[in-house]
């Protein structure tokens, strides 16, 4: 078996091609855009630069390193080489907030995560609007503009600032309602920005001190979550299950298990 690359090599690719993606999204919104289609709701849209950015990623990646594959929110998978199963995979949200992004919010950004046999090595996510970048390659630590990232030293529950999202489906976002409804009592507070990505980053540099959601896919948590772990917190779903679409935990060690224990009490992974 071909040995694999250098998870700096990838985080390298990844850097470069972001920065392209992130420059046309920039263009593209300045020069106006308009909903393409929606997806799981009326709510849940696709802009002409969600695909275009999207394709623009995956071609700059069929390029540099044909052999591998790509999963990405709008095309799904490919395999950009040979028959042979890739040891490469390339996890791609060309625009992680879309709904920030048509309405001109600054809360929206390009991720990409580069997998070697399924696991997570390399990963960034640039600000569309205003060009911040956070990075991180496994073993190496996570960072923004050259300065290493740590996350919140906060350990009380009650004094922490909690990051979460919600879905697109009604009957979800009553369900996810009841539970902010509850939690706000027994943190400090509770912001939702909509970009899952940059959530778990601004979390991985102490700008808030924790974040959950239910439902994201793999494209929004893959580069977001390797910068929050890089950054020293905690990533898990609830009751031991591994993150993904029924929960996504990330916060520190000290507030890791009050925020589960909190959430399994509140029932956030069920409803629909």
């Amino acid at each position: 078996m071909d040995s694999a690359p250098a998870p700096r090599e990838l985080l390298e690719i990844a850097i470069d091609v972001a920065r392209d993606a992130a420059a046309t999204a920039y263009r593209m919104r300045a020069e106006g855009v308009s909903v393409a289609a929606t997806k799981s709701t009326v709510t849940d849209v696709v802009t002409a630069a969600d695909r275009a950015v999207e394709r623009q990623i995956t071609d700059a990646l069929r390029r540099l390193r044909p052999a591998d594959a790509v999963l990405g929110e709008e095309y799904g998978a490919a395999e950009l080489g040979t028959e042979a199963p890739a040891r490469v995979r390339w996890i791609v949200d060309p625009i992680d907030g879309t709904v920030n992004y048509l309405y001109g919010l600054p809360h929206c950004g390009v991720s990409i995560a580069a997998e070697v046999d399924g696991e997570v090595v390399a990963g960034v996510v640039r600000n569309i609007q205003t060009g911040e970048e956070w990075t991180a390659s496994v073993g190496e630590g996570a960072w923004r503009d050259g300065r290493r990232l740590r996350c919140s030293t906060e350990t009380d529950l009650g004094q922490a600032l909690v990051v979460t999202g919600f879905g697109y489906d009604p009957a979800r976002r009553a369900h996810q309602a009841r539970v902010v409804a509850e939690l706000i009592t027994q943190v400090r507070d509770i912001r939702r920005l909509g970009a899952a990505a940059i959530d778990l980053c601004l979390v991985a540099e102490g700008r808030a001190d924790a974040y959950y959601e239910k439902g994201l896919a793999a494209w929004d948590q893959a580069a977001g979550a390797l910068v929050a772990t890089e950054a020293g917190l905690l990533i898990g779903g609830l009751e031991g299950l591994t993150p993904g679409p029924d929960m996504v935990i990330a916060a520190p060690p000290a507030l890791f298990g009050p925020l589960h224990d909190r959430l399994a009490a509140l029932d956030a992974s069920g409803g629909p």
